[in-house]
C-alpha cells in the first residue's frame, strides 16, 4: 500500500534534488573539465572526438530539439551538456553508470539524454551528411576511385561490420553471430574519401553480408536500379564501355552492378585474374579502413553495447552521421600508403576466396573480365606492378 509523503519528508526529498542539482553543476565534468578544455583545441578534439568548430555547429543544429523547459521542482539539463554527454558516451564507449558518476548525473538520466540526443542528430543531419547521391555525386566518387585508387567506373566500395551487443531478451540466436557473440550488422558503402554513402544498420548478426544485401532497402533499390546510377562510362584510354560498379569480397554475390574477386584457384592459375583479385582488393580495403577510423574515433565499436537492438541501430547511425559530419570540415583523405598493399591482408583475402555466382548473369562474367583485361593492358596497368 502506498502512503502520502508528509510535509517533512517531502521538504528533505526537494533539499536532496537542489544538492544534486547543486553538484551536477558545480562538480560535474560538464562545469569543471568541459569548459576548462575550450581554451586547448587539441585537448577538446581528444576529448570529444571533434574540433570547437564542429561541436558547436552540431550544436546549433540540434539544440531545439532537445532543450527542455524549466519547471517548479527543477531546472532542466543544458542542451550543450546533453551534447556533451552523449559525444562522451560514443566517443569513450563507457557504461551509462560511469557517465553518469563523471557528470553526476542518474544511469537512466545518462540514457535518456543519449537517446534523445540520437535521435536529434538522425533527425537533422541525415539527409545533410549521408544523403541520396545524384547522378552527378556518382560520376564524382567514380573519379575519385580512379584517381585515388586505380579502379575506373567504382562507385563504392562494399562490406559489413559486426557491433557486439548485449543478448537481446527472448531472441535465441537471431544475432548470434559466427564469431559467437551477439551482434547487429553495419552494412555500409563508402567512397574513395573514406565516407558513407550508404548505410543499412540492425539485420540479425546470424546472417550474411550478402544475404543482408539482398534483402535491404539499399540492395532491392539497386536490384531495381532506383538510385540515379549513370548507365556506363569508357574505360581510360579505352573504346570498352562498361557500367559503374560496386566493389566488395568474395561474401557477395556477382551482379552487372557489384564486382567480387575470382573464387579457388582460378586466380593462383592464371596470372591476370590475380592481377584483377590484386586490384580490386587494393580499393576495396577503403571500407575497411573506414570501419577502422570509425571504431578508433568511436569506442564503443571496443565493447559490448549493452542497449536493446531498436537503440542500437540509433547509436550506431549516429556516429555514421558524425564520422561524414567530421570528415566533411576536415577533408582528411588517409591514402599516403594508397599504391601499396597489405601483403598479409592481400594473402588472407585471397585464400579466403569461396566458389560462389553460379546464378550470376552471363554479362556479369564478361563484364569482370573486361575489368580483368583492362587491368592487364597498357592503358590500365600500374607503373609499379
Amino acid at each position: 500500500m502506498f502512503r502520502h509523503l508528509s510535509m517533512p519528508e517531502l521538504a528533505m526529498i526537494a533539499v536532496l534534488i537542489d544538492e544534486d542539482e547543486e553538484q551536477q553543476d558545480t562538480e560535474g565534468e560538464f562545469a569543471t573539465l568541459c569548459r576548462q578544455l575550450e581554451d586547448h583545441e587539441d585537448k577538446f578534439f581528444k576529448y570529444f572526438r571533434m574540433s570547437r568548430y564542429q561541436f558547436n555547429v552540431l550544436y546549433q543544429k540540434i539544440k531545439d530539439d532537445i532543450t527542455k523547459q524549466n519547471t517548479h521542482f527543477r531546472e532542466s539539463i543544458p542542451a550543450k551538456e546533453k551534447l556533451a554527454v552523449c559525444l562522451r558516451f560514443l566517443g569513450t564507449g563507457d557504461s551509462y553508470q560511469t557517465i553518469a558518476f563523471s557528470f553526476r548525473s542518474g544511469h537512466s538520466t545518462v540514457q535518456g539524454i543519449v537517446l534523445e540526443v540520437c535521435d536529434a542528430i538522425i533527425s537533422k543531419m541525415k539527409n545533410e551528411c549521408i544523403p541520396c547521391p545524384k547522378k552527378e555525386d556518382w560520376v564524382q566518387i567514380s573519379n575519385e576511385f580512379w584517381d585515388l585508387w586505380n579502379f575506373p567506373n567504382c562507385i563504392g566500395a562494399l562490406d559489413g561490420k559486426h557491433v557486439t551487443i548485449e543478448a537481446p531478451p527472448n531472441s535465441g540466436t537471431l544475432f548470434f553471430n559466427y564469431k559467437k557473440t551477439f551482434s547487429i550488422v553495419l552494412l555500409g558503402l563508402v567512397d574513395a574519401q573514406y565516407k558513407f554513402i550508404a548505410v543499412d544498420i540492425g539485420a540479425y548478426g546470424k546472417n550474411s553480408d550478402g544475404g543482408i544485401l539482398s534483402t535491404s532497402n539499399f540492395g532491392k533499390a539497386l536490384e531495381k536500379n532506383k538510385f540515379n546510377i549513370p548507365n556506363g562510362r569508357v574505360l581510360p584510354g579505352t573504346d570498352i564501355e562498361l557500367p559503374y560498379v560496386i566493389i566488395g569480397d568474395e561474401a557477395f554475390p556477382l551482379k552487372n552492378y557489384l564486382l567480387r574477386p575470382y573464387p579457388g584457384r582460378q586466380s593462383y592459375d592464371d596470372e591476370t585474374k590475380k592481377n584483377f583479385n590484386e586490384r580490386l582488393s587494393r580499393a576495396r580495403k577503403v571500407v575497411e579502413d573506414t570501419f577502422g577510423q570509425l571504431t578508433a574515433k568511436f569506442r564503443i565499436y571496443c565493447r559490448r553495447l549493452k542497449a536493446l537492438p531498436n537503440n542500437a541501430d540509433k547509436i550506431v547511425m549516429t556516429t555514421c552521421i558524425l564520422h561524414n559530419f567530421i570528415k566533411k570540415d576536415t577533408g582528411e583523405i588517409y591514402s599516403s600508403n594508397r599504391n601499396e598493399i597489405s601483403e598479409s591482408t592481400l594473402s588472407t583475402n585471397l585464400h579466403s576466396l569461396t566458389k560462389q555466382g553460379g546464378c550470376a548473369q552471363k554479362q556479369s562474367f564478361e563484364n569482370r573480365d573486361k575489368f580483368k583485361d583492362f587491368f592487364n593492358s597498357s592503358a590500365g596497368k600500374l607503373p609499379w606492378t
